[in-house]
């Protein structure tokens, strides 16, 4: 009898140590907020939050672990653990994941993320339109003409091309947007480099794309930008299609 019920106890140990894990969790959590910690500032010892939060030191390490996977917190071994920058890391991993997954025979899920993007850039560039100022038109016609050099040489422009994106929405001061915007592009170029696609089949189109999108603003036209954008993306979208298709 005790062998069978030893047997039905042992599934149940993961799974608690599981749910004590996620609740030590929360309350590293609340604890940050509740003192107001700012990223970079030290947390209590491992000894003091098991004081603190009467649990195990096993607890209080998985937890930590957890949390430091999430980027709420960095463990500096030697030195303490540490409020993290809560980063988005963790989501552009995760959508990475997803996205490796699906598209092995279905790019729906490329799709997904692509068009998540066009949604939130066309809806940036109507609040940028009116931000701009003339000097930073003149930096964002600066990159394409940069652009349309390396077109022009034979030589692709990733790197041009996200400092566009970024330069395009910094005058509206919203440190979210780069960090958004960077969670896809790590995205969208990781799955490139795992699935082994070419480098930009139409450099001088995308060069085309980028200067419409300023050209419109530049005339104060919102919804040619927003159009602009949006044809910039539909082309983003055909080549993942085409270069999906192509290695399937």
């Amino acid at each position: 009898m005790s062998s069978v019920s030893t047997m039905w106890r042992m599934p149940q140990e993961p799974i608690r140590a599981r749910r004590v894990s996620s609740q030590v969790q929360r309350e590293v959590t609340q604890l940050i907020l509740d003192r107001r910690l700012r990223p970079g500032a030290l947390l209590p010892t491992e000894a003091e939050l098991m004081e603190e939060l009467g649990v195990s030191r096993n607890s209080v390490r998985e937890a930590l672990k957890a949390l430091q996977a999430l980027d709420i917190v960095e463990i500096r071994h030697g030195y303490g653990t540490y409020v993290g920058q809560a980063s988005l890391t963790p989501l552009a991993d995760g959508l990475t994941f997803r996205t490796l997954v699906k598209t092995a025979d279905d790019t729906h899920a490329l799709a997904e993320i692509l068009q998540v993007r066009a949604v939130l850039e066309q809806g940036l560039v109507q609040e940028v339109a009116a931000a701009l100022t003339d000097a930073e038109l003149c930096g964002l016609e600066d990159l394409v003409a940069r652009m349309e050099g390396r077109a022009a040489a034979g030589e692709a422009f990733p790197d041009l091309d996200r400092e566009f994106h970024e330069a395009l929405y910094r005058p509206l001061g919203n440190a979210l947007v780069p960090q958004l915007l960077g969670a896809f592009w790590h995205v969208f170029h990781r799955v490139a480099g795992v699935r082994g696609w070419s480098s930009d089949p139409a450099p001088h189109v995308t060069v085309r794309r980028h200067r419409d999108i300023v050209t419109a603003l530049r005339a104060g036209d919102v919804g040619a930008a927003q159009r602009a954008m949006a044809d910039h993306f539909r082309g983003i979208e055909a080549r993942a299609v085409q270069e999906t298709r192509g290695v399937g």
